[in-house]
């Protein structure tokens, strides 16, 4: 059986733990160790390139991660592409978590506008499918 291992920025619901069990078919979930999440969460917007920045994100995929093993892969747009690339081959699955989003607008007294979106889990979607 598969392993599901994370790089993502929140911790997995109840719901999506269950249904990575379910309909991925994975035994374990793994977080990565803490700095590699403060990496991961933190990548800066400044520097024109990040493969320097992300290289102990790739260290830990691969010792880490096998082949036939789902990641994860959420966050930064070109962390998450840089990622996408260095596993591209490796038999590796990347996977990312699709959700329902509901907007509520309210208009304050003072005209302003709160926004509150509320996210529902719907489904894991393998990048590329």
């Amino acid at each position: 059986m598969a392993d599901l291992f994370l790089l993502f920025n929140h911790r997995l619901t109840e719901t999506q733990a269950r249904q990575a069990e379910r309909e991925l078919g994975v035994q374990h979930i793994t977080h990565p160790p803490e700095r590699i999440s403060r990496l991961w969460s933190n990548v800066p917007p400044e520097p024109e390139t990040i493969r320097g920045y992300l290289q102990p994100v790739f260290d830990w995929i691969d010792t880490t991660v096998g082949a036939g093993d789902f990641l994860l892969i959420q966050g930064d747009f070109g962390a998450c592409h840089l990622v996408l690339a260095h596993i591209s081959g490796s038999g590796i699955i990347p996977v990312y978590a699709t959700t329902e989003r509901r907007a509520i607008e309210r208009r304050l007294a003072d005209d302003t506008v709160q926004l509150t979106h509320t996210f529902r889990h719907v489904r894991f979607r393998i990048y590329g499918g």
